[in-house]
């Protein structure tokens, strides 16, 4: 409320904040959004921690540091005290947990809260840091025991802060002072972090006149403050430089800092936001006559969803950059180490993305995003949009894929779309083979290009380096840890300083040189461009064809739409891989040898149908059923209409709640449920059990399912209408029924969790009042022998 309160931008609303916050209106909205604004608090403050910590260790950037060192020299004390002051200044700087700053709340990135926090503390460290100035050698024995004593009170602190102090539960009002100071930080961090920026992007947008432009992109808070921290980092920037020419040390080095704090975070947000942004858009742009589209269908569904059209475009950006970089990362497996100089290794335990960060200049920045939107628009246009062309014009009937979405339809397609990503997808892409597959695919690419173009050795390296590449890379490894002790020796800060000024690429391996080498580079691009366009061709066409005319002997001339024939068309083709791939494997080991894998494999697809048609088919169609009778209907359908159930959509639903359910299941404690799915997956499809699963698992878990379903409906459908009640009293018990036991379940399950609480409780205070000791004594067997077995000693209380 006091967010609602500085944004309504009107003073009658400050001055009748305090009723507003004791008012009954909006009480669960007004909820959600201050644990939001919490919630961000405590991540900004986090993050503020871990870059403090990052700068600290890492060292700060070469210009903040370059002017500290002439008043130093002029102590005397050159190094000592250089390093004691720069650590101290960091500390006393960055070291501020009191206030736990926030990420604006607008923008959704953590701002420049350093910047308050210091401004809070400078004068507090004039005194601490003109004493390290005077002496270098007190101050930092100082340093250390501020440290040690820091670290004693922060336990002493954390041994007596309990959930019962902290709640007020032991009866004191210690709670009401952190309620207090909760209440205190973060209305001054939303005064400071998103007031301000936002007021000084608004008033800088609106003196340009850009304001219709910013407000008709749907997205004028988030604009206005990004524009208002950018303006920020300019102004502390510009501020920094004349700190450093009238020689103020402490100010340069407090704006530098905050400076940096701003680069890192605007920086994140342009990496993790805006970039996946633009290649999700890209993406949509380049596919539209592909889904016989229009670029103003995409501005309508944005002019009616801004939001959820933004988030769904960010959400496919992310996706196309994070298949492209474990591609990358597989092209680095295959390929000579230093190929792929020009890409980060992600692999690489040198590589910080933060450090490069705080370190590099904003050019260096701006021409690295310049360039990776060059590369993946690049390669959205070869693999997407040139296919889609040729696709049109060599198979004018193809194309677009039936996408549509109905909302009358009786089968909700994003289901289908979220069963696809979720259970079909991570299935086929999970399985070891297929990546083994890609990988030999691209090494017999690479190993054809290197031999028609003479690259072998640049590509792949020497014969005799790819036999002893086992060797060879822990070697490596191992000389680069060794080069690398001397440099950390010398201080971290160094360290990163070498990496990112190094001038080989790491794991670097020598080649031979063939003649006219940039024309065979260039030659290779156009081959490698040419095979990801076939590549991209034959993925566009074969799965959804291969789908289409499987699909045409169910449904006839009907029009599907393409998630299943792609599915379908997917599945197919990866079965009849396997099976190519298995047979050429099976061949040279005989015809019997052959005859026998296939009665095996045969007796494991059996049982594997018969599982699949219990635990992918039964159940997920009773939990989505009885899902939809719990939540769905209740809250859909009013009392005078009558539901309807389409067992396909509920299929789906049941699915995702399955697997959801399942995997709760194995990051729980342990319980029947728990080990039977454990059991399961180790003995996995090879040597799979059919009775154990029917036995253990598909029975009971399909009893409870049908009980579940069965008994509210007997209930509600054979014993009420005995009791000769109205039908409007019949109709109310068969439509609430179903979430009124489910609401007895619940209560009955955290009661009995409560007496066993109390029953714990109980047993607690009656030892604490009562126990005298406890002695260990022999195990005994029942037959009375002395046991000498390895069972555990139990303990006696007296």
């Amino acid at each position: 409320r006091i967010y609602k309160c500085l944004f309504t931008g009107s003073v009658s609303s400050l001055l009748t904040l305090p009723l507003d916050i004791l008012s009954t209106e909006n009480l669960l909205a007004d909820c959600l959004q201050g644990c939001f604004v919490v919630t961000c608090t405590l991540c900004a403050f986090i993050s503020l921690v871990w870059l403090r910590e990052q700068i600290v260790h890492g060292g700060a950037p070469q210009w903040l540091e370059q002017n500290q060192q002439q008043p130093l020299n002029g102590v005397g004390q050159q190094n000592e005290a250089q390093a004691v002051v720069n650590g101290g200044v960091e500390n006393a700087v960055l070291d501020q947990p009191a206030n736990p700053g926030a990420e604006n709340v607008v923008v959704g990135e953590n701002p420049e809260i350093q910047e308050e926090q210091v401004d809070e503390e400078e004068e507090d460290n004039e005194d601490e840091e003109d004493a390290v100035v005077e002496d270098a050698a007190d101050a930092n024995n100082g340093a250390q025991d501020d440290m040690n004593w820091n670290a004693l009170e922060w336990d002493r602190a954390a041994e007596e802060l309990t959930w019962e102090r902290m709640l007020g539960l032991d009866g004191s009002l210690v709670f009401l002072e952190h309620v207090f100071w909760v209440v205190s930080l973060n209305t001054l961090f939303i005064l400071v972090f998103a007031f301000c920026p936002y007021h000084i992007g608004h008033f800088s947008i609106v003196g340009l006149g850009f304001e219709e432009y910013v407000q008709a992109s749907h997205f004028e808070g988030l604009i206005t403050t990004i524009v208002g921290y950018v303006l920020l980092a300019v102004t502390l920037i510009v501020c920094h430089g004349l700190a450093a020419l009238v020689k103020f040390q402490r100010s340069r080095r407090l704006l530098g800092v905050c400076y940096i704090v701003v680069k890192v975070s605007l920086l994140v947000v342009v990496e993790i936001g805006v970039f996946p942004l633009i290649c999700g858009w890209w993406l949509d742009i380049c596919s539209l006559e592909m889904f016989d589209a229009t670029l103003k269908d995409r501005e309508l569904s944005f002019q009616s969803a801004p939001g959820t059209t933004m988030f769904l475009h960010w959400l496919v950006g992310m996706v196309y950059v994070f298949y492209f970089a474990s591609f990358i990362l597989l092209l680095r497996e295959v390929l000579r180490p230093g190929v792929l100089w020009f890409l980060r290794n992600l692999n690489d335990p040198d590589f910080n993305p933060v450090q490069e960060m705080i370190h590099l200049p904003i050019y260096r920045h701006l021409r690295r995003f310049i360039l990776s939107v060059i590369v993946f628009g690049s390669i959205v246009l070869l693999m997407l949009w040139l296919p889609i062309r040729i696709i049109k014009y060599l198979l004018p009937n193809f194309l677009p894929y039936n996408v549509m979405l109905y909302s009358d339809a009786p089968v909700s397609e994003l289901s289908l779309e979220l069963l696809l990503l979720q259970v079909v997808l991570p299935a086929l892409l999970e399985q070891g083979h297929t990546r083994q597959w890609l990988k030999g695919l691209v090494r017999a690419w690479t190993v054809s290009a290197g031999y028609l173009l003479d690259l072998h050795s640049y590509l792949l390296g020497d014969q005799e380096e790819n036999e002893n590449n086992a060797n060879q890379q822990p070697n490596n490894q191992h000389a680069r840890n060794n080069n690398a002790i001397p440099v950390v020796g010398e201080g971290l800060h160094a360290a990163h300083q070498a990496i990112l000024q190094q001038g080989g690429p790491v794991g670097f391996q020598p080649y031979r040189r063939p003649l006219k080498f940039p024309l065979r580079i260039f030659l290779l691009i156009v081959f490698m461009c040419i095979t990801l366009l076939i590549a991209s061709l034959i993925c566009l066409t074969l799965p959804v064809f291969a789908g289409r005319w499987l699909m045409s002997f169910w449904t006839g001339a009907a029009k599907i739409h393409e998630l299943y024939t792609a599915a379908c068309g997917l599945y197919v083709c990866w079965l009849t891989i396997r099976a190519v791939t298995v047979l050429v494997a099976w061949m040279p080991q005989g015809r019997r040898v052959i005859f026998q894998k296939v009665k095996e494999w045969s007796l494991m697809i059996m049982k594997t149908l018969i599982v699949a048609v219990l635990l992918a088919g039964v159940v997920p169609l009773l939990l989505g059923l009885l899902f939809e009778l719990v939540i769905v209907a209740p809250l859909r359908v009013p009392l005078d209409q009558t539901p309807l159930f389409y067992p396909w959509q509920d299929w789906a639903l049941g699915v995702l709640h399955a697997k959801i359910i399942a995997a709760i299941t194995l990051m729980g404690p342990q319980w029947w449920l728990k080990t039977v799915i454990e059991q399961v997956y180790a003995n996995g499809i090879r040597n799979i059990d059919l009775h154990f699963i029917i036995h253990k698992l598909a029975a009971p878990v399909i009893s409870v399912l049908l009980l579940s379903l069965c008994v509210p409906y007997i209930i509600a459908s054979g014993v009420v209408p005995l009791l000769g009640v109205t039908a409007e009293m019949q109709n109310l018990v068969q439509r609430r029924i179903y979430p009124f036991l489910l609401m007895v379940v619940v209560l009955m399950g955290i009661l009995s969790f409560q007496v066993r609480q109390f029953k714990r409780l109980y047993e607690h205070i009656k030892n604490d009042k009562y126990l005298v000791g406890q002695r260990l004594v022999n195990y005994e067997r029942k037959s009375g022998k002395q046991g000498t077995s390895t069972a555990p000693p139990q303990s006696s209380q007296e």
